[in-house]
């Protein structure tokens, strides 16, 4: 398989490759394999970060930036009427439809990334994938921003549009999701899992592991940046209405597509393989009909026991095996998703039912972004130290202790619902009863609870996603045939999928006065499913480096017969 020229760029502290150097020059060492003894004693350094890698995370920054922009003023956009004395609205469709609508969206907008997947892998490319959902996503927001100008709603515009914008939003979500996180990999190109080389004077393990952990991480820390263009939507969308939000995100999307036309020469672009996903289903399928077991359907076992002779090899199965291990890992995201989607519908409902002081209650969700910015350093920070201490905090544990975090966050939530139903004026009934003043004007206000005790609900679900949705990218990446790293990360995207389904199933339960009864269910499962993951996965911990390792090898092979 062709792809770019690697570089040969010195890394951090060690080169990724192997470099002349002049005999008896100060420090110089030519690097070389690792051993066991080497990679289980020596410190593992970060390796260096090409341009062209940090400038693909820009990109999928770029377009996050606007898809947050659209997608934080949806609920207030759909919920509440034009006009609305407390918050701002458009349709008017309530909050249990409005819940509804998101969910039914996010399924749609989950679901796409498979199809997207496996036109990446067998067809047009990551590269090419990425330029057909930036144009997909600036159809759908100038849809979205025409749509919702003050002249267009007057004419019933706004239900067509947004269905319309939903669709074109969803498929170019699609695309890029299913494609980012491994065309970001595919620009950190290192020949080597794991190779020895001298740093300040010492000798030291290059981990390519760890280097991609650090990329993904730092993407994740830009595309949180990226996110707080909810706050300026939000008050746009305030003091000006919704259209200017929109706009903000079809300018957002112009200025990426310009970007990733003129970067074109300097990316990795991996040449799309022949489909494999007819082989994977023949391999399952032989496997399902000898004893479900994968290595049965080798062809050396299918040769000894059935004399038949099979169109792949053994490595193959093997990598599908390793393949199959993240994908099992991934769907265990569900109620994750479940619980992280809050955010996005019922928690800004939570809002509008408390004492705002001023602020929009769809910008308080943006915190979640702020404090990925503000952690996404610490957590990285605690990574390089636990691997300073040779401790280990492997992929299956770190996604554990995000089960529980996000856990934590919905019993908060759970707690605070409580609190807004035991205040006046309306108690169990926020923003439904009719309170009049000393003027009696008989506005419609909120509970007297301030709107900043959510604060804590957004910054566990903040640091859940830093140690969970982070840590699921990079092991999708990692553990997956290179033939299958789009599809492999759309099944993340899948997992989402069900969340989003179960979110829509619940969406009955979504209205007062069963709110506190709809969080505390979520905590409690996502603390099912923490020790359930824990209990089933925690083997694949032990035995991380050598899948890795094995994956790795098995892409040089490829390289050097290309």
């Amino acid at each position: 398989m062709a792809v770019a020229e690697k570089d040969s760029e010195e890394g951090q502290g060690c080169p990724s490759k192997v470099l002349e150097v002049t005999p008896g020059s100060d420090g110089g060492f030519q690097s070389r394999d690792a051993t066991e003894d080497e990679i289980r004693s020596l410190p593992r350094v970060i390796d260096r970060i090409p341009l062209r890698a940090w400038a693909a995370a820009m990109v999928g920054s770029a377009e996050r930036f606007s898809y947050y922009s659209i997608i934080s003023i949806w609920q207030n956009y759909m919920q509440h009427q034009r006009g609305f004395q407390a918050v701002p609205g458009a349709l008017g469709l309530g909050q249990s439809t409005a819940t509804s609508i998101s969910n039914a969206f996010f399924v749609f907008m989950f679901l796409t990334p498979m199809l997207f997947g496996v036109v990446s892998d067998a067809w047009l490319g990551r590269y090419n994938t990425l330029l057909l959902g930036f144009c997909l996503l600036i159809c759908g927001s100038c849809i979205m921003f025409a749509t919702s100008l003050p002249v267009a709603l007057d004419n019933g515009a706004g239900i067509p549009g947004l269905a319309l914008s939903m669709v074109f939003v969803g498929l170019g979500v699609g695309c890029v999701k299913s494609t980012i996180s491994p065309f970001i990999g595919d620009q950190y190109s290192q020949e080597k899992p794991q190779v020895v080389c001298q740093r300040d004077g010492k000798l030291a393990v290059v981990d390519g592991s760890r280097t991609i952990q650090f990329l993904f991480n730092a993407f994740y820390w830009l595309t949180n940046i990226a996110s707080l263009s909810s706050i300026p939507a939000t008050f746009l969308e305030r003091e000006f209405g919704f259209w200017t939000a929109y706009l903000m995100a079809v300018v957002s999307l112009v200025l990426s597509l310009a970007a990733l036309l003129l970067m074109k020469s300097k990316f990795v672009k991996v040449v799309p393989q022949q489909n494999i996903l007819p082989k994977t289903i023949s391999v399952l399928t032989l496997a399902a009909r000898n004893g479900f077991r994968l290595d049965h359907a080798k062809p050396s076992y299918q040769l000894t026991k059935h004399n038949r002779l099979v169109p792949w090899d053994d490595t193959f199965v093997d990598e599908l095996k390793r393949g199959l291990i993240a994908c099992r890992v991934i769907f265990s995201f569900a109620f994750f998703y479940l619980s992280i989607t809050q955010m996005y519908n019922n928690l800004i409902s939570q809002a509008s039912q408390m004492n705002l002081h001023g602020v929009p209650n769809d910008m308080i969700q943006a915190m979640a972004g702020v404090a990925c910015v503000i952690f996404g350093p610490v957590v990285q920070a605690l990574y390089n130290t636990l691997a300073k201490l040779r401790l280990a905090f492997g992929p299956i544990a770190r996604i554990s202790t995000a089960f529980i975090i996000c856990g934590g966050g919905m019993a908060y939530a759970a707690g605070l619902q409580k609190l807004i139903y035991s205040t006046g004026p309306c108690y169990d009934r926020p923003l439904a009863c009719d309170y009049s003043g000393s003027e009696g004007d008989g506005e419609k206000i909120p509970n007297d609870v301030n709107v900043w005790l959510q604060l804590p609900v957004y910054i566990a679900l903040a640091m859940a996603e830093i140690f969970g949705l982070v840590t699921a990218s990079e092991y999708s990446y990692e553990k997956a045939p290179r033939g299958m790293r789009s599809v492999v990360q759309a099944m993340v995207q899948l997992s989402a999928c069900l969340g989003a389904l179960m979110g829509m199933a619940i969406s009955p339960a979504a209205r007062d006065p069963f709110l506190v009864a709809l969080y505390s269910a979520l905590a409690g499962v996502m603390g099912l499913c923490s020790v359930l993951f824990w209990a089933v996965f925690r083997k694949y911990d032990r035995i991380d480096d050598q899948l890795n390792r094995l994956m790795v090898g098995k892409e040089e092979a490829e390289e050097r017969s290309s």
